[in-house]
């Protein structure tokens, strides 16, 4: 008995002496684990601005797989912005009993589908990618990003100078996850742009993942989302194709309206589709909406063939972005020999004349004029060569990427007690790719600001967001510019965040002796000039060749 009782206890030694190790061992395991995936989270976070926040949103993700945690940080993004849409809905209902405050959020839910539609871009690559996708696509996914700020960005400024319900627009913010949003993609935009560092330290071989170039172009140099038909007339027309509609007011074309012939868009187009607009004065209000990709608009010139509105913030009572005379929603947009106008005057405050949310556009030989808020270059790739642009007050704005090229900017009177600028960039995270930059332009005041020039100020610009970045190069500058160069917005605001630059520019107004002393202000050298330049900034040798439209790739001298 003695015996048996022996072994019985051995035996539950044994078990347990067993059952132990098994612990120790999955302890040890789920230890390491564990160790691993803080390693990992602390990797990826290791850019962020916010470390907290990144360490929260992705602490849940079990892989070593670098592209899972991009993905699960772009996926909060888009939860908070389908939040902020459904509740943009909410209070679209909510303040009926305000037009002004419903616009807005009206607004608000247009920039959040805009949004949505960038978001879904950003998870299809990703989640169809690997690790070589965040290098290959880096720019791309950066781009988009960015215009997932320019949306947020949009939608809470169009509550400015709002009368009503501050408690709405809250909700909007807190419950519907706007600033969450904002966040979100701040840091989501930190950790695209450390990539490097982050496959690095998941010991992933870096000499085979080199960054490249979006491949937009098919073999013959032509944009991949174009048909062969028109290709080939594409390179038979050396960039003129025949077009597809033909608007004039006398009635000689297909339509009289610019819109009409908008309206007429093919469903399911591949390729261009081409207006022609005779020349005459239309007085109307043009929306090329998200879904006509690849409109060509050519006139018979700028003087010839203008469309005009007068729409503004003062007299209509409409938000910034639906003053505009002409709007452009969706990629490929191309402009050529077009005038457009916005002549509510400067009584009407913020009136644009045309505004481009849209990447891979072209606008060549135009002539836009307004005062205030004249072009708004609202999100994407964007190129301008020999347009004239005229305004006052931060005439050129918004969080595009934009490179003007060859151009001449005419600076306009203002209102008494205005003083002109002539950018106002709305970058306002760290990390996003936006700017605008004035390359090879001429600077110069309108014949009735020429008297009184000295008098009243002219600068190049002011910032608009926290890391608002303008940089003039290559340039004429008339002797009006005042020698500070650029204006602050509201006192020592964005001063040591924002990036304005010079270079190599020329006239009496380029003198920088006397510039502004910021922290965020800089006058550049020739290496540092050429990351402003249309083949770096824009990535231009990647699409702008198949427009047909000459560039200047580098920089001029």
């Amino acid at each position: 008995m003695g015996k048996v009782v022996v072994s019985a206890i051995s035996l539950i030694l044994v078990v347990g002496v067993a059952l132990a190790v098994v612990a120790i061992v999955h302890t040890s395991k789920s230890d390491e684990k564990s160790s691993a995936q803080s390693k990992a989270v602390s990797s990826i976070c290791q850019n962020a601005g916010d470390q907290k926040l990144c360490q929260n949103t992705l602490g849940n993700v079990n892989s070593t797989d670098p592209k899972d945690y991009v993905q699960v940080a772009v996926k909060a993004t888009f939860d908070n912005i389908i939040k902020s849409l459904n509740m943009s809905d909410k209070l679209i209902v909510e303040s009926n009993n305000n037009p002004r405050l419903k616009m807005s959020f009206e607004d608000c839910k247009d920039m959040m589908e805009f949004a949505v539609d960038q978001l879904e871009a950003i998870l299809s690559t990703v989640g169809n990618g690997n690790a070589q996708t965040l290098t290959d696509k880096n720019a791309d996914l950066k781009n988009w990003l960015t215009s997932v700020v320019a949306f947020q960005q949009t939608c809470l400024d169009g509550f400015e100078g709002v009368e009503g319900d501050k408690k709405l627009i809250g909700q909007l913010q807190q419950e519907g996850g706007l600033d969450d949003a904002g966040r979100l993609t701040g840091m989501a935009l930190d950790i695209l742009t450390g990539i490097s560092e982050i496959l690095e330290s998941f010991n992933l071989k870096l000499n085979a993942l080199k960054p490249t170039a979006r491949r937009l172009l098919g073999s013959d140099g032509y944009p991949t989302w174009l048909s062969g038909p028109d290709r080939k007339l594409l390179a038979a027309n050396r960039g003129r194709i025949p077009p597809n509609a033909v608007v004039a007011k006398d009635g000689s074309g297909q339509f009289k309206t610019i819109g009409a012939a908008l309206a007429a868009y093919p469903k399911n187009l591949n390729g261009r589709y081409v207006i022609y607009v005779k020349a005459g004065i239309y007085d109307e209000i043009v929306n090329v909406d998200k879904n006509m990709k690849n409109v060509l608009i050519y006139g018979d010139g700028p003087r010839r063939t203008i469309v005009t509105g007068n729409k503004s913030f003062a007299k209509t009572g409409v938000t910034t972005m639906r003053t505009a005379t002409f709007s452009v929603n969706a990629p490929g947009f191309m402009a050529k020999g077009l005038g457009i106008k916005n002549t509510a005057g400067p009584e009407g405050h913020q009136a644009v004349a045309l505004r481009v949310q849209a990447d891979f556009a072209v606008v060549v030989n135009c002539r836009i004029d307004g005062y205030q808020d004249t072009l708004y270059v609202h999100q994407g790739l964007q190129y301008y060569r020999n347009c004239v642009i005229t305004g006052t007050v931060d005439f050129i704005f918004g969080d595009g990427t934009v490179v003007i090229q060859n151009s001449k900017i005419i600076v306009r009177r203002p209102l008494d007690g205005q003083f002109n600028t002539v950018t106002a960039q709305g970058k306002k995270v760290r990390n996003e790719s936006s700017g605008i930059v004035i390359q090879n332009c001429q600077i110069v005041p309108e014949v009735q600001l020429f008297p009184d020039r000295f008098r009243i100020k002219s600068y190049l610009g002011r910032p608009w967001k926290d890391y608002s970045t303008a940089i003039i190069m290559e340039s004429e500058i008339g002797d009006f510019l005042h020698p500070d160069g650029w204006a602050p917005w509201m006192g020592t605001q964005f001063l040591n965040t924002l990036y304005f630059a010079e270079y190599g520019n020329r006239g009496p107004g380029a003198v920088t002796a006397r510039r502004v002393k910021w922290a965020g202000f800089h006058v550049i050298d020739r290496n540092t000039a050429q990351r402003f330049t249309v083949g770096a900034f824009l990535r231009g040798n990647t699409w702008l060749p198949a427009t047909g439209v000459r560039y200047g790739v580098g920089l001029k001298y």
